[in-house]
């Protein structure tokens, strides 16, 4: 059945009437400047990092190589299920703005707030934590040279590469990403030849899988920790749907990088787990390391240099500063891109909405850089005590997001059923509905309110409101948006279901021209 009250095609996303004049509509507006391989790899290389390449070895230490890998797997299916909903909803509705227009129009615009300033501090902290790490890493080499001038030059050439075009900024997440993703499947390849003997000296492969019950370590308490330290490693994940608003052909695009990146991503992580598991004894203490100036003890460093590869360390590093540049430049734009689109929603200053000639948010780009800065700044006082503290706020906000996508779903589709629509003419649609989003709901939950139970446990009361104090923010945002507007949850028949109004012209001119429809 077709909705009866659907809104015609001259209306704005806003639901208000679209501005006769088609000048001002080319104002402001990001440019679909990306292609199918940029999203491909922004999907893959957003959950590929320093947590793969260094903690991995902490969770096996900690969890046992068993335990660890039944945490990465739940996470990864966790993962997929947002995925899915995500997908759903982003190759619908392919706005920059993501999760918080679908918070906003799915839930309720005070939701949609907090949901956007949570993911847009998130980004903007994380960048100030990858410029820490660069200066970390490059002392691996140039030692004598202050880390704050690496931090800034890398700012600085991360800004610039964000600021020219979209297209700039998914073609230097693709050649960042592959390096990350060749790296990970050259380790695979070393650790397969080197269990079956081709290389190295490895006697029985399967020896730290026969140790009883240190193969699961520390028992399932264990396995809830390294559920958390996963949980932060697969974030990123979800870039795809903010990269979707600048997409050529988002509608065919997103869907064919969710379907294929979980695969992916399940293969470098499950696999890098299992083989670090057969080559390195859980109690190796190299194990333990977990930083990025750690990088000699990186399982991945353990295992090139026991396969016989010159250089391990030396090429590691390399590859965690590539990771840390990537995060550094994913969370430029990410957080560039959530600010724009809250300026266009009312939801943060207008002047962070406006762009330049190549499409480019400029002002909230400079914003985020300024944030960036200061976060970095705040490390350099009182030996990062500040600097911590920002971290630990937005410890939780990618988890709270990812909350934000499962509930968001579970009303998109509902209101979508509800106006008359048919699921069949989704452009993608979440197969394990409404399974998948109240499922990864309910686990995300318990991550946040697991995220640090030994402290809690411990009666640790500063640490316990170090750990949370994400949590309270937020809510404080959605309550204190909500009391100062008055704004109520949207009902089922009145959500905005529209989608950009360049996105539906080219369905109904790929339509017209193929007799296909999305």
């Amino acid at each position: 059945m077709q909705r009866t009250t659907m809104t015609s095609s001259n209306q704005s996303p806003s639901g208000s009437a679209a501005v006769k004049d088609p000048a001002p509509l080319a104002q402001n507006q990001l440019k679909r400047g990306m292609s199918s391989r940029h999203l491909q790899m922004i999907a893959i290389g957003g959950s590929i990092g320093t947590g793969l390449f260094v903690a991995s070895g902490g969770t096996i230490a900690q969890a046992g190589p068993g335990g660890a890998l039944v945490a990465y797997a739940a996470v990864g299916l966790m993962v997929y299920l947002l995925m899915q909903s995500l997908g759903e909803m982003t190759a619908k509705i392919p706005v920059a703005g993501s999760f918080q227009t679908f918070a906003t129009r799915f839930v309720s615009p005070s939701f949609g707030f907090a949901i956007g300033w949570n993911y847009w501090f998130n980004w903007a902290i994380t960048v100030a934590a990858e410029l820490v790490a660069a200066g970390i890493v490059m002392s691996f080499w140039l030692p004598d040279v202050p880390g704050w001038v690496w931090a800034g030059l890398f700012l600085a050439a991360l800004t610039a590469l964000n600021a020219l075009s979209a297209k700039a900024f998914g073609e230097g997440e693709f050649w960042l990403a592959l390096i990350k993703v060749v790296t990970v499947i050259a380790f695979l390849a070393a650790g397969v030849l080197m269990i079956f003997g081709v290389l190295g000296s490895q006697t029985d492969p399967l020896a730290n899988w026969k140790e009883g019950k240190d193969v699961f370590h520390g028992g399932w308490l264990s396995i809830i920790s390294v559920f958390m330290i996963a949980g932060f490693s697969f974030q990123g994940t979800e870039l795809v749907g903010v990269a979707a608003g600048e997409a050529k052909d988002p509608r065919r695009e997103v869907p064919k990088a969710i379907r294929r990146v979980f695969w992916r991503i399940m293969l470098f992580y499950i696999g890098a787990i299992f083989i670090i598991g057969c080559l390195i004894p859980f109690a190796d203490p190299s194990l333990l390391a977990s930083g990025e100036a750690d990088v000699a003890s990186s399982p991945f460093t353990l295992v090139f240099e026991r396969a016989g590869i010159a250089f391990a360390a030396a090429a590691m590093n390399a590859v965690i500063l590539t990771a840390i540049l990537s995060a550094g430049n994913s969370g430029l734009y990410a957080s560039t891109r959530m600010l724009y689109s809250m300026a266009h929603d009312g939801k943060a200053p207008k002047i962070f909405g406006k762009t330049n000639s190549r499409g480019v948010p400029v002002m909230a780009l400079l914003a985020t850089a300024a944030v960036g800065l200061f976060g970095f700044l705040t490390a350099l006082v009182g030996q990062g005590a500040a600097y911590t503290w920002l971290l630990n706020v937005s410890g939780l906000c990618g988890f709270i997001v990812w909350v934000g996508i499962a509930a968001s779903h579970y009303r998109f589709r509902r209101g979508y059923l509800a106006q008359g629509y048919s699921v069949k003419d989704l452009p993608y649609r979440a197969p394990f509905f409404p399974l998948g989003p109240i499922v990864a709901f309910l686990m995300l939950i318990a991550v946040i309110v697991g995220q640090n139970y030994q402290a809690v446990l411990a009666g640790h009361g500063l640490e316990v409101l170090s750990s949370y104090i994400g949590l309270p923010l937020f809510l404080g945002l959605w309550l204190g948006h909500r009391l100062v507007t008055k704004s109520k949850v949207v009902k089922l028949s009145e959500m905005d279901l529209t989608a950009p109004e360049d996105i539906e012209e080219s369905a109904a001119v790929r339509s017209a021209r193929t007799g296909v429809t999305n």
